[in-house]
């Protein structure tokens, strides 16, 4: 039997591809692994969120800021707004609205656990009439009506965990920071989502407590006036575009919205409490 001993060519364990083509590849494969990844536990802690009892958050108090003194006329007649809201959107029994005002510049109103909704003396001095409060009012409200803060909560800590433990494993580098930013994008989608459904209970409550929508749209002119100081991509917005949202008011609009009801003669002093 003959024997040979034949000579091995060289390079023979060595990829013909260059090495920073195959980091790019591993990179892209890893950031579109842990983007479907955490969006798909994003949309599951959201979902389960979902059906968590109310009452676990009743007592909650996070992010809360301002005062609920019923003495002061502005908190009295915004959460007597609130209570009409709250009927028309058929709110659960245990699901209480607690109207904060926040005596502040700063141009804003949010909801947030345990039936909390803080409102800025920054957005109800640019409030021209109740029709326009009462969307605003009743777009926060909508949030908690379908449990929007505990499903952003829940979602947002999933992805939150799951990003930081894996960053922090990768170490301080390009896949870490890449990680960083799926979550974020992934978060922000969600919220739009829930911007979008309040927006669709509000113009009902509108509708319900006014018989039209006059005024509604208010208020999201005085936001798209605002626009020009917001430099956020739409991308990474919280929100749905202004203009989208007009035009779902107006779908639902008809002729005769054109009557709006006024803000109470003191509103504007109301404004500014005696602390």
């Amino acid at each position: 039997m003959d024997y040979s001993n034949p000579q091995i060519p060289e390079g023979i364990n060595t990829s013909k591809e260059h090495p920073l083509k195959e980091f790019f590849l591993l990179t892209i494969g890893i950031f579109g692994t842990l983007a479907i990844a955490l969006f798909i536990l994003g949309v599951l802690a959201d979902k389960l969120a979902h059906y968590l009892p109310y009452s676990i958050e009743q007592d909650a108090e996070l992010f809360v800021t301002g005062t609920r003194d019923k003495d002061q006329p502005i908190v009295r007649y915004l959460q007597d707004l609130a209570d009409k809201i709250s009927a028309v959107q058929n709110l659960p029994e245990d699901m209480k609205i607690k109207i904060h005002y926040a005596n502040d510049d700063v141009v804003n109103a949010y909801a947030t656990l345990g039936g909390n909704v803080v409102l800025f003396r920054g957005l109800l001095e640019k409030i021209p009439n109740e029709n326009a409060l009462t969307m605003v009012m009743a777009h926060e409200i909508a949030h908690i009506k379908h449990r929007h803060p505990i499903r952003n909560f829940g979602s947002g800590v999933v992805i939150g965990l799951v990003a930081t433990l894996i960053s922090g494993s990768l170490g301080d580098n390009i896949t870490g920071r890449a990680i960083g930013t799926t979550s974020a994008i992934t978060s922000f989608s969600f919220s739009r989502d829930h911007e979008t459904e309040a927006d669709e209970t509000a113009i009902q409550s509108v509708k319900a407590i006014y018989g039209h929508l006059a005024g509604a749209s208010e208020l999201f002119l005085i936001f798209k006036e605002l626009e020009g100081l917001d430099l956020t991509p739409e991308i990474l917005s919280t929100h749905p575009e202004t203009e989208s949202r007009l035009r779902l008011i107006k779908q639902q609009s008809s002729q005769n919205d054109n009557k709006t009801t006024p803000l109470p003669e003191e509103f504007q002093n109301w404004l500014y409490l005696q602390e």
